[in-house]
């Protein structure tokens, strides 16, 4: 039985895509494969950083800085060590001072987080 092909990703590059690329190698001075391996971890982790706050928004009913009666605040981060498609990286998640936040972009516990793109809709 023949084995089912994997549909092939056609690049189409945009004067979009062009622009974002001429900044990221400018951003991240890629000469090499892992340059760009480094950098896509580096991405990675700031995105996972960016959604896990606005989870922790949702979570106290207020965004940073504000304040609110709700008697729970934000605490803090902690430091969190998961490997993904691009390698071993540290990602800081956010702490509320009643220990009630559980993240759901990375669950507690959770150190495997290559199928991260599955979650992320851009």
């Amino acid at each position: 039985m023949a084995r089912e092909k994997k549909p092939v990703h056609k690049v189409q590059m945009t004067e979009g895509k062009r622009n974002i690329i001429h900044q990221l190698l400018k951003e991240y001075d890629i000469q090499s494969a892992e340059d760009i391996q480094d950098a896509l971890k580096d991405l990675l982790g700031g995105t996972i950083k960016e959604m896990m706050e606005a989870e922790m928004d949702d979570h106290l009913g207020y965004e940073k800085s504000q304040r609110s009666d709700s008697g729970d605040y934000r605490n803090g981060y902690k430091r969190k060590r998961v490997n993904s498609r691009y390698g071993s990286m540290e990602i800081e998640v956010p702490q509320d001072r009643k220990s009630t936040f559980e993240p759901q972009v990375v669950k507690k516990r959770q150190k495997d987080i290559s199928d991260i793109d599955q979650k992320i809709n851009f």
